[in-house]
């Protein structure tokens, strides 16, 4: 039956990687031949309207190969009869559904449709290097991660990450758009993008959102750490890296609320955080040494 259980898996995350793809050449095709035409009845001008069934194709895609890969990570777990957070194969194929999923939840308030194929590429790479690199079998967890600590402090780090990396996605574009505008006006495909000042405020609000959840997961781990390993925090380089990754963002809102940093240097700074918090992910986890190698390769 476990057999069974993880055999579907593979097949759904397959399947969510392929509806993936038509969702990344939707937005690409979205992304290249959107044009301005004149409304004849108002004579007033409509903004790329001869695409706009293709971004909705689009995002209806994103949404489905949302949708089969937390099927597939549900499968995972059954299979593994436990939590699919054991390995970094099952890390980085649920670390691309909360990415992804975080960019579903924030697209029902924000306008952020012209991230979908950023989006999209960074899930398919994600998902690639998982199946292609990554992959274990399912297995039992090794005793250090039998805990409920495990559900409570991986759960919260992993929808702080893909929360993280959107706001990080939306500093780079601020970036891109404040390095176009400081060179003259610019292009056309860029106009259709929001302003700098929507993209900055953006970006604040997403970390701000979703720092206080990060923060509990740091103590979510150290108190995980204290029941497994009997002290609360030890400098491992996971830890070590986590408490990084805390006070890079603490300062990124430290700065914007106590000493106005706006603009490309709270974007800078925004990026920096999300680096570390990359770094920690793939770096540590796979190559890092400590306590919490079991969660590598």
């Amino acid at each position: 039956m476990s057999r069974t259980w993880a055999y579907l898996s593979n097949y759904l995350i397959y399947s969510s990687m392929a509806v993936y793809t038509l969702s990344f050449f939707a937005h690409a095709l979205e992304t290249a031949w959107a044009v301005k035409i004149p409304d004849a009845k108002s004579g007033k001008t409509l903004d790329y309207k001869r695409t706009e069934k293709v971004a909705r194709i689009a995002t209806a895609m994103m949404i489905l190969g949302f949708l089969l890969l937390f099927a597939g990570v549900i499968a995972r777990g059954v299979s593994a009869g436990r939590v699919p957070w054991g390995n970094m194969y099952e890390f980085s194929i649920t670390g691309a559904l909360a990415f992804s999923g975080a960019y579903l939840g924030a697209l029902r308030k924000y306008d952020l449709r012209w991230l979908g194929l950023l989006v999209s590429t960074a899930v398919l790479l994600t998902l690639g290097t998982a199946v292609a690199v990554l992959y274990r079998p399912s297995a039992p967890l090794v005793p250090a991660l039998k805990s409920t600590w495990l559900v409570i402090h991986v759960s919260a780090a992993i929808i702080s990450g893909g929360v993280f990396l959107l706001a990080n996605a939306v500093a780079a574009a601020y970036l891109y758009l404040d390095s176009m505008e400081a060179k003259g006006e610019r292009t056309a495909w860029a106009k259709r993008l929001p302003s700098l000042e929507y993209l900055d405020q953006l970006s604040y609000r997403l970390v701000a959102f979703v720092f206080p959840l990060w923060t509990f997961a740091v103590i979510a781990g150290a108190i995980w750490a204290e029941s497994a390993w009997g002290r609360y925090w030890g400098w491992d380089p996971k830890e070590t890296w986590a408490f990084i990754t805390w006070v890079a963002y603490a300062a990124y809102l430290h700065a914007r609320v106590t000493i106005g940093w706006r603009g490309r240097r709270a974007a800078w700074l925004c990026l920096f955080a999300g680096s570390t918090f990359l770094f920690n992910y793939v770096y540590v986890n796979i190559w890092g040494t400590g306590k919490h190698t079991y969660s590598g390769l």
